[in-house]
């Protein structure tokens, strides 16, 4: 079944769970959609896991359609959504609504995704009354990893807290069909999830959430920078890439590959006439 806004709404109602992956590029956006999973997430972590970038902010509008566009055509099933990179949305209103609007018409996003709270209401309300789903993104923010200095868990405090808290019921109300929640501890998670009509998406977020969402270079091994404690390893993906690679080079190094069944033919008569 084709994975909507409206299934999505339809799932909190009833306590049914959503898996959201991320991926980048066409081959592997066809087999997460095959897969099952209700969302991908062609989100600016390419600029880490693709790109090779220390963070996210490097990270362009260009990229985002590029790699959009070539997920949106291995996607049948899953819910497409895509992230509006840095500063593509903070400047102004008219920014993050024309911004928008690219991606979804040269990106083929089905919804776009932005991070902040109470401060880019403004954004989602313009970006939904145009008609494009947005999905919110609230805790740890990437694209404000300089202002938090370093990646750490949001809203340990009372104040930090109670303003995560605000940030959820103001997208809410801004319009946004879902929420993110990255690194958030799992009981302030669970009372966000409890608190606000809209699926709420954890990574690093606890289990009560309305689904989760992970990187999948994380969660095959492709991705050894660094793993965050949220990761959970599903298969060791990466591991099994090193060893096949090393077997080819291997096999091409002692005249092992290509053997006679990976060559194509020509008649000995075509070939004496060569000479």
């Amino acid at each position: 079944m084709k994975n909507t806004v409206a299934t999505f709404k339809e799932a909190k109602q009833k306590g049914e769970k959503l898996s959201m992956l991320t991926a980048y590029d066409y081959s592997t956006a066809k087999l997460i959609d095959e897969s099952g999973v209700n969302a991908i997430l062609v989100g600016d972590s390419l600029g880490n896991v693709i790109l090779g970038y220390e963070d996210t902010l490097s990270v362009t509008m260009e990229d985002m359609i590029h790699h959009g566009a070539a997920v949106s055509r291995g996607v049948k099933n899953a819910l497409l959504i895509v992230d509006m990179p840095f500063m593509s949305y903070q400047v102004s209103v008219q920014d993050a609504l024309v911004n928008a609007g690219r991606l979804m018409k040269e990106g083929r996003a089905g919804a776009v995704k932005l991070e902040g709270g109470q401060e880019v209401c403004p954004q989602i309300r313009a970006i939904t009354a145009a008609g494009i789903p947005v999905c919110a993104h609230i805790g740890l923010t990437p694209q404000s990893i300089n202002a938090f200095g370093g990646f750490k868990v949001q809203g340990k405090t009372e104040s930090a807290a109670k303003k995560l808290l605000e940030d959820a019921r103001a997208v809410e109300a801004a319009g946004a069909f879902a929420v993110v929640l990255e690194c958030v501890p799992a009981k302030l998670a669970e009372l966000v999830t409890k608190e606000v009509s809209i699926p709420t998406i954890g990574i690093g977020a606890g289990n009560v959430c309305d689904g989760q969402v992970l990187v999948y270079q994380d969660m095959l091994g492709l991705f050894s920078d660094f793993t965050p404690k949220f990761v959970r390893r599903f298969a060791e993906v990466g591991q099994t890439m090193r060893e096949a690679f090393a077997a080819y080079d291997r096999a091409v190094k002692d005249g092992s590959f290509p053997e006679k069944k990976h060559e194509y033919t020509i008649s000995d008569d075509v070939l004496e006439k060569l000479y």
